[in-house]
């Protein structure tokens, strides 16, 4: 296939697919949420706890962006930071998770679980994914640690999740992207392969053209300092390896209108 000559992107996409490429940004705050709109992103990825990779954002957070924003937003169903092997009470939290963000306006879902050796919980998402229809269902890096990821690629087309997240099995789609490409030729369109982990203007031109991807997931985050004006050095809220409580990370507008510009320019 040409760069250019794209399938019609999946249901979840938008506007932004008419320029060759779908941005998605995650997100954990309404700031960010409305910053990345602004710059441009086909979609957003509705989070909380980015600083863990992303868990299952409050019902008000989504109610509140839904009231924001235009675009599609997809909730992140993960109930703890963490490994993806859940406990059957943590099971019963995602389903109760995925009705509610349903509920309150979400657009699509993101998930994903394992079994303890390393292979897709095919039981597990199956049940999640019934509960999650009609609503299309990205699985996300969880896909990362599984122990053969052409065959997880298997796995989940036949459970018929539309979109998979990947680094490409490593620190970053960057390092991963030899097997990103290697996975999106595999697909050949019968799951759409998304990039992410790592992508900054500095290499997102590499990863896209390397890729063959059609979207690409990034966080475009920039630090901004709290507005307190009192401050204790001595306390952290988070033990001592959290980040600082006065500085607060959110999306970039003029980052995310950066990589929207060189996502347009690879055509």
């Amino acid at each position: 296939m040409k760069r250019g000559d794209r399938k019609p992107a999946p249901e979840g996409g938008c506007a932004g697919m008419g320029n060759g490429f779908l941005m998605e940004v995650c997100v954990d705050s309404v700031e960010s949420a409305v910053n990345a709109e602004r710059g441009g992103a086909s979609r957003l990825e509705l989070c909380a706890n980015l600083m863990e990779g992303g868990t299952t954002p409050s019902i008000g957070l989504l109610q509140v962006v839904k009231q924001c924003i235009r675009g599609p937003v997809f909730v992140m169903i993960r109930p703890r930071g963490g490994d993806f092997l859940y406990s059957d009470r943590e099971v019963e939290v995602m389903k109760a998770d995925v009705r509610l963000a349903k509920q309150y306006g979400a657009d699509g879902l993101v998930f994903g679980a394992l079994t303890e050796d390393g292979r897709v919980d095919t039981e597990l998402c199956a049940a999640l994914l019934s509960v999650s229809r009609p609503l299309p269902v990205t699985f996300h890096r969880a896909f990362d640690m599984v122990y053969d990821p052409l065959a997880a690629l298997e796995t989940l087309i036949s459970l018929g999740f539309e979109r998979v997240l990947t680094s490409g099995c490593d620190s970053s789609a960057l390092e991963g992207l030899p097997l990103i490409k290697r996975l999106t030729e595999q697909a050949k369109g019968r799951i759409v392969v998304v990039p992410g982990g790592g992508i900054t203007e500095r290499n997102l031109q590499r990863i896209l053209e390397g890729s063959g991807a059609s979207e690409f997931h990034c966080s475009a985050r920039s630090a901004s300092d709290s507005g307190m004006k009192f401050r204790n050095p001595s306390v952290t809220m988070g033990g001592y390896l959290s980040a600082s409580e006065y500085s607060i990370k959110v999306a970039d507008v003029a980052k995310v209108r950066t990589l929207n510009a060189i996502a347009k320019n690879i055509l």
